[in-house]
């Protein structure tokens, strides 16, 4: 019998290998025929399950257990015991195993591999492994990836009554300041999200530091622009500066990938906050008294009582004071109760996402930026010297143009003012100073890193990259203010002219950190980004660009009505200086604007507006619509 089993074992065994699954003959491992001719257990090959089979009695005509996979290979996944296997055609399959060891093994070969022969063909250690790694591979698919567990916060503290106060604060003021516009009530509607945020802050042990007190003032005068300025594209930078503010402020990031990433933080935050807070609000549910929450419910109401009936009295006995309280009083009716929700939901999400972030904030800093491969001197300095010498030669043609080579320029190029001459090359000159900014960050990953000699090589050749570069963006603020002069000043132009000063302010704090050490510099450039966008806003493009146009108008009689049609109402004080018709037919825009808005309330007045309604108030348009229309104000224009 032990040699038949073997013989048997090693067929099935070649036969399960023909078939695709892993199964050991115990004649492969000269063991023998004692145990078990297979163990019950759910087999992988083929779509079929096999079936445990009773140990092979001496002189039968088949083991059974190779019946059994005959018969479960043959019904196609049916699980069968081993006395149905050998009823529903085991025998025939046995007949022809015990006549030959090949037939047996091409008959265990035919059907799904089970178990093994007689000798116990299936290994349970290493099946046991096998599904043991695909539980682990599993497993770290499903795991988040490396980055996101370093940047993981740690569990935030309990949320406090007041930071929950503090929200519904902030959701109140945003549904009764913010419906009517952004002016002087975006600015209150953020005071109670500050507020919630201290509170969170208090509460998680967090201590300001100079940099987060700097993000947050920078923050609160941002928030200062939509308050001062009509215009809506400068307010818009401004907001979006005073939220990347908050989040360096809430997060404490110091490192680039916290500078950029910081603001997402908001996001998650936001989502996680809703949780937090009403986690708060359960836990507070059943500790709450009616002892304690009855007495401010009485208070708050008689307050309110008192308030309305004595100001209803106040009101009535004096129209000014009336006057004054309806001004104060946001005006909220059924129609807007849609809008008036939707703003207090999001009031309230965002002051939950700013007490959210200060209690358990992204920890950003985590994030790593792994050095480029070091370079040899000359591999890494040969590009970057060759840009040197470009940028010196292209420097010294400005030198000899700025010191009187006007004419010969022009004759060489064609061009018939300077200032064409000028506006072709400014685009240009931008480009190239953003493009040096991306050539200098990626030299710094590949540079030489052997010691102090290659750190002050590297300085010296990025050095004189910035040097140069800087006299690049002197040449393009030259020819804009040469082209200014020839054509006006506009949005477009005073705007790259901004962007071109605030490019240069960043190469000289590049050349600094090459002197100093580069830890400040993450920080030192966002916070130039925002007094940029500060100034902007203060300094008043519309405004500015009305001044010089009215300057210019008075110097040389030329003037485009039409482009004042576009200004918003920051531009009213310097197109006032214009004589008639040129004065009405400038405010013609801003007026009919005004007009079309009607009576807004004191929280969605900036500054600019109201400047311009008291303007037009003290003095109206005189000059009718054919004067203005003869002198082109309604005429089409684009912008070059």
């Amino acid at each position: 019998m032990s040699e038949n089993a073997d013989e048997v074992d090693s067929g099935a065994a070649e036969g399960a290998v023909a078939g695709g699954a892993a199964v050991q003959g115990s004649a492969a491992r000269g063991a023998g025929a004692q145990g078990p001719a297979a163990q019950g257990f759910a087999a992988q090959g083929s779509g079929a399950q096999g079936a445990a089979a009773e140990p092979a009695k001496p002189g039968s005509a088949a083991p059974a257990g190779s019946g059994a996979g005959v018969a479960a290979g043959a019904g196609g996944g049916a699980t069968a015991t081993p006395v149905t296997a050998a009823a529903a055609g085991g025998a025939h399959a046995g007949a022809a195993a015990s006549a030959s060891p090949a037939g047996a093994g091409a008959a265990a070969g035919a059907g799904a591999p089970v178990g093994g022969g007689p000798a116990g063909g299936f290994d349970a250690s290493a099946w046991q492994a096998r599904q043991a790694l695909i539980q682990q591979q599993r497993a770290r698919a499903a795991a988040p990836a490396a980055w996101a567990v370093r940047i993981r916060p740690v569990e935030a503290a309990p949320i406090r009554t007041a930071t929950l106060i503090a929200a519904v604060l902030a959701g109140l003021a945003a549904a009764l300041l913010l419906g009517d516009g952004m002016g002087p009530g975006l600015l209150v509607a953020v005071l109670p999200a500050i507020a919630a945020a201290y509170f969170a802050a208090r509460a998680a042990g967090r201590k300001a530091r100079p940099w987060t007190v700097v993000w947050a003032v920078g923050c609160v005068a941002l928030l200062v622009v939509p308050a001062l300025r009509d215009s809506a594209w400068p307010a818009t930078l401004a907001i979006l500066s005073a939220v990347s503010l908050a989040s360096l402020a809430l997060h404490g990031v110091r490192t680039w990938p916290g500078v950029l990433f910081s603001p997402f933080g908001f996001v998650d935050s936001a989502v996680n906050g809703v949780g937090w807070a009403w986690t708060g609000l359960r836990s507070r549910s059943g500790g709450l008294s009616r002892d304690r929450w009855l007495p401010v419910a009485k208070a708050a109401a008689v307050a309110l009582g008192l308030l309305v009936v004595f100001g209803t009295l106040f009101a009535s006995a004096d129209a000014a004071f009336a006057d004054l309280l309806g001004d104060l009083t946001p005006e909220v009716s059924v129609g807007d109760g849609p809008v008036r929700i939707l703003l207090f939901v999001l009031g309230a999400v965002l002051a939950l996402a700013a007490a959210r972030t200060t209690a358990a904030p992204l920890r950003w800093d985590r994030l790593r930026i792994a050095p480029g491969r070091a370079r040899s001197r000359l591999e890494w300095a040969l590009p970057l010297v060759v840009l040197n010498l470009l940028f010196a030669g292209f420097n010294a043609v400005q030198l000899a143009v700025l010191f009187g080579g006007y004419d010969k320029v022009l004759k060489s190029t064609g061009h018939r003012s300077y200032a064409e001459y000028a506006q072709q090359g400014f685009w240009q000159l931008l480009w190239a100073t953003l493009l040096t900014l991306v050539v200098i960050a990626l030299a710094l990953r590949w540079a030489p890193r052997g010691g102090a000699g290659d750190r002050r090589f590297v300085r010296a050749v990025l050095g004189t990259l910035c040097a140069l570069t800087l006299v690049v963006v002197a040449s393009a603020l030259r020819r804009m203010d040469f082209y200014v002069d020839a054509y006006g000043l506009t949005r477009l132009r005073v705007s790259v002219a901004a962007m071109e000063l605030w490019l240069g302010l960043v190469l000289v704090l590049i050349m600094a950190a090459g002197v100093f050490g580069a830890r400040w510099l993450p920080r030192a450039v966002a916070g130039s980004a925002a007094a940029a966008v500060l100034a902007f806003g203060l300094l008043s493009p519309d405004g500015m660009v009305a001044e010089r146009n009215v300057t210019r108008f008075q110097q040389d009689a030329k003037i485009d009505l039409a482009y004042f049609q576009s200004l918003s109402a920051d531009a009213a004080p310097a197109l006032d200086r214009l004589p008639e018709p040129q004065r009405s037919c400038a405010l013609r825009g801003i007026n009919d604007e005004l007009a079309e808005a009607g009576d807004v309330p004191w929280y969605a007045m900036s500054l600019g507006e109201y400047r311009a309604r008291k303007i037009l108030r003290e003095r109206p348009l005189k000059a009718s619509y054919e004067d203005c229309s003869r002198l082109g104000t309604f005429g089409s224009r684009v912008e070059p």
